[in-house]
């Protein structure tokens, strides 16, 4: 089974009358006259491929689709909002991607649509997908700053060199490590805060290993080696139970570009 995700971009100006359509959908179609809300909605399907085509749907299919059926509904929730002085809260976007939910569910033919992303700036995201989309998954990424060395203290050092290569290094080496954290909100997050849910990342996890050295700085590194797997179940283990209603669904760690793990618990 495979699936297939397609990003379709847009804009919303809450301050015209009519949106203006534009012609490049790489950027955004609407195209967003002056100050406009930019926003990215993944669509996910999931079904067989067609042995005639090698598609699962014809992304240009998801695309009429989308911006046929489902962004006019953007545009008018959030005018709405707009005209009403309202604050788009976090369970109006639950609310709007449920019922881009409805809307879409029965357009893709064979393919089932499995997951609907929402892209509020390059590292905040919201998500329903067809598993449970009572639940609104919220996804926010942070970044740090630290050294490490891989080394076995029960091998022999051309072992580890062996094993480690460069990340053996006796001084150890930096990197700028990015982390993804999705928190699974019930009834659509009424009582979620993010700056609540920042400063809980920020003072669980961020402060401990900001600007450290992994192996000396902080203890569970001291017994276990600090590998991108290893910082990933220590993160999990970090912020654990400590969003209130909402549960920890995901985290994922890069330590570059290349390379990164994802944990589930």
């Amino acid at each position: 089974m495979h699936r297939l995700t397609r990003a379709v971009r847009f804009s919303v100006n809450p301050f015209l009358p009519e949106q203006v359509e534009g012609a490049n959908s790489f950027v955004s179609r609407p195209a967003g006259e002056g100050l406009a809300i930019f926003l990215e909605l993944l669509v996910e399907v999931t079904g067989e491929v067609k042995p005639a085509t090698g598609f699962i749907v014809n992304v240009s299919d998801i695309d009429t689709n989308v911006r046929k059926f489902a962004i006019p509904v953007f545009v008018k929730r959030i005018g709405e909002k707009f005209r009403k002085n309202e604050h788009v809260t976090l369970f109006a976007i639950a609310e709007l991607l449920g019922s881009t939910w409805q809307i879409l569910a029965d357009k893709f033919g064979e393919a089932g649509l499995s997951k609907l992303s929402l892209k509020l700036n390059p590292s905040r995201t919201a998500a329903i997908d067809s598993k449970d989309n009572e639940m609104v998954y919220f996804s926010e990424k942070f970044e740090f700053a630290a050294t490490h060395k891989l080394w076995n203290e029960d091998f022999s050092e051309e072992k580890n060199l062996e094993v480690f290569g460069k990340c053996a290094n006796p001084t150890g080496h930096g990197h700028n490590y990015i982390v993804e954290v999705t928190i699974k909100i019930p009834d659509g997050g009424e009582d979620f805060h993010i700056g609540d849910f920042e400063k809980i990342v920020d003072d669980e996890l961020i402060k401990i290993v900001d600007h450290k050295n992994l192996n000396h700085d902080v203890d569970h590194f001291s017994r276990a080696n600090p590998t991108v797997e290893n910082i990933t179940s220590f993160t999990w283990s970090k912020l654990l139970g400590k969003f209130g209603r909402a549960q920890l669904h995901c985290v994922t760690v890069w330590e570059n570009d290349k390379t990164f793990c994802s944990f589930y618990g």
